[in-house]
């Protein structure tokens, strides 16, 4: 598996954790993953 599919798997996880900072934490590692993606990661 690809990191940056990794990152954004992860990502989507932890954006969808009923947790107070969850959903912040979740959305930059998946914009993190799909910057990866694009920069070939």
């Amino acid at each position: 598996m690809r990191l940056s599919t990794l990152l954004v798997a992860i990502g989507i996880l932890v954006f969808v954790l009923p947790l107070p900072g969850t959903f912040v934490l979740g959305a930059i590692l998946i914009l993190a993953g799909i910057v990866a993606r694009l920069l070939g990661a």
